[in-house]
């Protein structure tokens, strides 16, 4: 803040940043969705947003074994749909934020700048990283798996 004068940090708490996922969603009656499902970077929200998609897709499945009476099996679905989702993309894009928000070469992060300019003048290329990032891809690829 310009013109605030010396300030006095009193304390300070580095943050590790982790990156994990569950070998299991599933064991028996426990499920894990969210940050204890799959841990990673905040850089972007992916982690905050994933989890909100792994209860919203259990969820779905749980109404429909309690209310509706269907087969416990269904609920096996949750991990195939999610897992990979956040192996595959969750992950992989808090990672992608993260490091391009730590690049100090100022070449390198040039570079990045410009490759994302060029997705932003190519109406497919950004469509795509949109859906990507948006992680609406992810939902319509949980969907698509049995």
């Amino acid at each position: 803040m310009p013109g605030a004068g010396r300030i006095e940090i009193l304390e300070t708490r580095p943050y590790r940043i982790h990156r994990r996922l569950a070998s299991a969603y599933r064991q028996g009656r426990v499920f894990l969705a969210g940050d204890a499902a799959h841990l990673n970077s905040p850089s972007g929200g992916m982690g905050m947003n994933g989890g909100i998609h792994d209860a919203f897709n259990l969820c779905e499945k749980l109404i429909v074994v309690i209310q509706d009476g269907a087969d416990q099996s269904i609920l096996d679905r949750y991990e195939r749909q999610r897992r990979p989702i956040a192996e595959e993309e969750i992950i992989q894009q808090s990672h992608r934020n993260r490091t391009r928000m730590q690049e100090r070469d100022p070449a390198r992060r040039r570079a990045m700048l410009e490759d994302l300019q060029r997705t932003v003048d190519d109406p497919a290329r950004l469509k795509t990283y949109l859906l990507k990032s948006s992680m609406i891809e992810g939902l319509r690829r949980a969907a698509a798996t049995a």
